[in-house]
């Protein structure tokens, strides 16, 4: 069967995309590592699978500042996932109340630590799918835990992190699912774990949602939307494939 030339036309368009987000992204990450040098989850317990579960639960729509205050007294109380699994929600909400949503987020706890203590004996699994069948654990979650607590090449996607890769032009997706991807083809896999925390990091300090410092930015020459406020093409010229401004 032959190729119609409107698909191979797709297909060059799609490899020329792939390759200018490959190049784009090794700028960008370049910049970031040399601004942030030390970046890292900013959630406490983050070596601990089952603890930064919790607190990646307790963290939507919550500072990780906040969780950070509140997990130690609940880990005092509820040390073990088999513990969390003996308690009703109501228990565990009056240690969780300060991060909000605590009702809900109280039962998906509860609800994790049953389900853990019923199908993997406490222990939280290393597999992504095993993770996505917890209760309350979705596809964030699971990313995070792959990467900070075992240490397996996983792109975490945040509202920081779909945002601004939105912003630098790796990615033309609202979705996480369709961003995660995007970023696989477009960074380095030994650089999938810190791609997140540099993110956030960045969108917390410069990158902010309502008004980014483009100025201020060390990513700005390299940025598809710093370079436009910049008053510079928002593609880079090919010269940049071998240098870095």
């Amino acid at each position: 069967m032959t190729t119609k030339p409107q698909d191979q036309d797709r297909s060059k368009a799609a490899d020329q995309t792939n390759a200018g987000r490959r190049r784009r992204a090794a700028l960008l990450l370049a910049d970031l590592r040399a601004y942030y040098p030390q970046v890292d989850c900013t959630l406490d317990f983050r070596e601990d699978p089952w603890r930064l579960l919790v607190g990646a639960i307790l963290a939507a729509q919550c500072t990780d500042a906040r969780v950070n205050q509140v997990t130690p007294e609940l880990f005092k109380r509820f040390p073990e996932p088999a513990d969390f699994a003996a308690a009703l929600p109501q228990d565990i909400e009056p240690y969780i109340r300060s991060c909000g949503l605590y009702h809900n987020k109280a039962r998906n706890i509860q609800a994790a630590a049953a389900w853990l203590q019923q199908q993997h004996r406490g222990r939280v699994p290393d597999s992504m799918e095993a993770l996505l069948a917890i209760p309350g654990v979705g596809r964030k979650i699971a990313c995070l835990i792959l990467g900070d607590s075992y240490g397996r090449p996983a792109v975490v996607v945040d509202t920081h992190c779909a945002r601004i890769s939105q912003l630098m032009g790796l990615t033309d997706s609202s979705r996480p699912p369709v961003i995660e991807r995007d970023l696989m083809n477009s960074l380095p896999q030994e650089a999938w774990i810190d791609w997140g925390h540099l993110l956030v990091t960045l969108g917390r300090d410069i990158c902010v949602a309502r008004r980014p410092d483009c100025p201020r930015c060390p990513c700005r020459s390299h940025c598809q939307t710093g370079r436009s406020h910049l008053g510079l093409p928002e593609a880079l010229p090919d010269f940049l494939e071998e240098t870095h401004e």
